[in-house]
């Protein structure tokens, strides 16, 4: 038993091999793996210091740093200033470690796209919001109210995003939801009210939303979208009276809807008196220049805005808005009364101090250098370890388009990198068709740090050159 035995010193059984080439941070790695794996160490475990154990061991300490650093990076230990090392929460455990184990290995660098870093969710301040939130409301506030949402976070909002993103926002026709996810489900339900019997999405574009669609009893009609944003011809030509657009950043192409096409599309609206759904999702992070203002301030009546707290804090807040046109805000409040009566309201009222105190300002002038140095690193390691790839789209947003070197097999790529413990993600399987023309990958990098994003794109790099 490592540690000496205190009533505030953890302990583990560590024991390590004396032996020529065994060196004792990678055993020291393999050690702590595999306990975690096998559930030995179980989720939110307290771990030595690195000081204790390295004199425990008989190590320097700078070895016990850097096996600790390693597996934070893996994300199988998380560890905050001034406080201790522990197991994630998320952490894989109760899996086999046998040499016959058939599970799929959880991903050592998980590049999954879309996915803020939840480390750096402003937890002080949010804490400081709630209580704020829960200090200041009224009795009437904790019961049951407008299926809109709360009025102080509905007014906090319109100012916010008339601000921040040009929307053309009245607080009276916003609509709180529980994320993007039920806004959609919830504008397919109108549409579909409204006589509308398909919707047409991007080609390619995220396969859920597609899903979440069909669920609402509508049909998709697929669009292409080149290095300009949507083809807005395609969809002149088809029957669809509805559409939903990435224009700030296009997913997962990383493209930016050309001026000329947003006029284009704005024009289709209006001509064919056809709505367009605005999916903002990433635009507050443009790491080359100021983002583009929202689509949806140029034309309000035409366009649905949508967006959520889910890339700005965490997805875990479930927490999304909806700018309406004034003709639809009913239907859509009456909708979400149906539905859940409404989102909760505690949360909303800190979100909304949270705005009006300034919290997400300052959090996105934080998180923005942060994830700018995270694609700078990402891109640096792919021009390191594959210097045949390209990085495609705009300087912004939590992911990036690779494009692959040819002949390279996309998805066999993506398989033997699971096999190795490393998450990426085909752009074929965001097609409708399941087919891209040229394979490529979409990369995730906001939740990575920059030694495990160099670190995984070096063994991917390996994995492409042994194929």
């Amino acid at each position: 038993m490592v540690g000496k035995r205190t009533s505030f010193a953890p302990e583990i059984l560590l024991p390590l091999e004396r032996a020529p080439g065994r060196r004792p941070r990678t055993q020291i790695e393999e050690r702590l793996r595999t306990a975690i794996r096998a559930g030995t160490l179980s989720p939110g475990t307290a771990l030595p210091s690195t000081r204790l154990l390295a004199g425990d061991l008989g190590l320097s300490r700078g070895v016990v740093v850097e096996a600790y650093a390693q597996l934070v990076a893996e994300g199988y230990l998380e560890a905050r200033g001034g406080s201790v090392t522990r197991v994630a929460a998320h952490a894989r455990q109760g899996a086999s470690v046998g040499a016959d184990a058939k599970e799929a290995v959880r991903p050592r660098y998980n590049f999954r796209p879309g996915a803020p870093d939840p480390s750096l969710f402003p937890r002080g301040e949010w804490i400081a919001s709630v209580r704020a939130a829960l200090r200041d409301a009224p009795d009437a506030a904790l019961g049951y109210g407008d299926a809109r949402g709360p009025a102080p976070l509905r007014t906090a909002l319109a100012g916010y995003l008339g601000r921040v993103r040009g929307v053309v926002a009245d607080s009276e026709r916003i609509v709180i939801c529980t994320g993007f996810t039920q806004g959609l489900v919830l504008l397919g339900h109108v549409l579909r009210a409204l006589g509308m019997d398909c919707v047409a999405v991007e080609d390619p574009s995220h396969p859920e939303q597609r899903l979440l669609i069909e669920h609402a009893g509508m049909r998709t009609i697929p669009v292409a979208v080149d290095g300009d944003g949507i083809r807005v011809d395609e969809l002149v030509r088809g029957e669809a009276r509805a559409v939903l657009v990435t224009p700030a950043h296009q997913f997962p192409l990383g493209v930016v809807l050309a001026p000329a096409r947003r006029a284009a599309l704005l024009a289709w609206a209006r001509d064919r008196k056809a709505l367009v759904l605005e999916d903002d999702y990433d635009a507050e992070y443009r790491y080359d220049r100021a983002p583009i203002g929202a689509l949806q301030g140029v034309a309000p009546e035409q366009v649905l805005y949508a967006g959520s707290a889910s890339k700005m804090l965490a997805p875990a807040l479930r927490l999304g808005w909806l700018v309406l046109p004034a003709g639809l805000v009913d239907a859509v409040a009456a909708i979400k009364y149906r539905s859940d009566l409404g989102s909760p309201a505690i949360e909303g009222l800190a979100f909304a101090h949270f705005l009006g105190s300034g919290g997400l300002d300052r959090h996105l002038r934080r998180v923005r250098p942060r994830y700018r140095a995270r694609r700078d690193a990402l891109v640096a390691a792919l021009g390191r370890h594959i210097p045949a790839a390209r990085v495609r789209g705009i300087a912004a947003g939590l992911h990036a388009l690779v494009e692959l070197p040819a002949g390279c097999d996309e998805r066999a790529l993506v398989a033997e990198a699971a096999r190795h413990g490393i998450g990426i993600y085909g752009v074929s399987t965001y097609h409708a068709s399941g087919i891209a023309a040229q394979p490529a990958l979409v990369l995730g990098y906001a939740a990575l740090p920059e030694p495990a994003i160099e670190a995984g794109i070096a063994e991917l790099g390996r994995l492409i050159s042994a194929g």
